[in-house]
This record gives C-alpha cells, sequence and structure tokens, in this order.
C-alpha cells in the first residue's frame, strides 16, 4: 500500500485525470476527494487539533519594536527528544539567545531549500522546454529586501539620518 503522501499524490493526479488538468484550487481537488470516498483522514485528538490551531495561531502575532520593525512574536525551534521529532515555541522577547540563534539558524536553512527547489523547478521548465527563452531566476535577495524595507518605513535611523 502507498504511503500517505503517495495517495495524496494520486488524489489529485485522478482529479487531473477526471476531472480538471487546467490549474486547480486544491479546496476543489480536496471537495472532491471527500465527495468521492477518497479521501478518510485518520481522526486526530482534540489535543492534536488544539496544538495545530495554537501553531497556526502563534505563526502569525507580531508585535511592532521601538524602531518600527514589525517581527515575529513567538519562534519554534523543531528538535528530537527522546527519539520523537517536536516544535518548541517560546515568546522572541523572553527566550535564551540559543533559542533565537537555532530558530534562524532553521528558518534561514528552511529558505535555502525552497530556493533549491524553486531552481530545481526552473532548470528543469528551461531543460524541458528548450525552444522557449529560458525563465531566469535571481536567488540573491538583497534588492528584494532593501524593497521591502524601504516600502516599509526601513528603522528609524534612516529615517533620521534623512531629515538631517
Amino acid at each position: 500500500m502507498a504511503n500517505f503522501t503517495q495517495q495524496m499524490i494520486d488524489v489529485f493526479d485522478r482529479y487531473a485525470a477526471e476531472v480538471d488538468a487546467t490549474p486547480t484550487p486544491l479546496e476543489d481537488v480536496a471537495h472532491w476527494a471527500v465527495m468521492n470516498g477518497l479521501y478518510r483522514p485518520n481522526l486526530k485528538t482534540v489535543v492534536q487539533l488544539c496544538r495545530d490551531d495554537m501553531a497556526n495561531a502563534l505563526r502569525q502575532d507580531k508585535r511592532v519594536d521601538e524602531e518600527g520593525r514589525t517581527y515575529r512574536a513567538k519562534l519554534s525551534v523543531r528538535t528530537s527528544i527522546g527519539g520523537t521529532q517536536l516544535s518548541l515555541w517560546a515568546d522572541a522577547d523572553l527566550a535564551p539567545r540559543s533559542f533565537i540563534e537555532r530558530s534562524v539558524h532553521q528558518q534561514r536553512r528552511q529558505i535555502a531549500g525552497d530556493c533549491y527547489q524553486l531552481k530545481q523547478n526552473v532548470d528543469h521548465f528551461n531543460f524541458a522546454r528548450g525552444g522557449d527563452t529560458p525563465i531566469q531566476l535571481v536567488l540573491d535577495f538583497t534588492d528584494d529586501v532593501a524593497e521591502l524595507e524601504a516600502a516599509h518605513g526601513g528603522t528609524r535611523d534612516e529615517d533620521d539620518e534623512a531629515a538631517a
């Protein structure tokens, strides 16, 4: 029997073959899968549902510091304790520096992984569609981050220097 991930991929492929192969919202695929008995979720406990809802809420909790920077108020670190994978959560203003450093390192690795996968996708497209103009992919985000900082007003230091 295929693992759960492969089962989900198979459901998506079946939807594309039987219903609609054009770009489709997953909401439509999920509705079709449930209505056709192709998805029968394992029952989660109330505690697991609460944990998932809390994690989603904590990811959205933001604060603004005295310099006007918006930052995540709650941070997580993935770790293994006793052979069990866990996400530990802490308030960004109260957590020890070692926790913050680990969280930053894991976020950076996730971004690098996303960039790697994006490059694989673009390289495949450019190879598979050799006759098309290749898609250019820039993975240096220095200018993007600077533009976002400028759009959000930068920091107080930059504003003070501009006013002087």
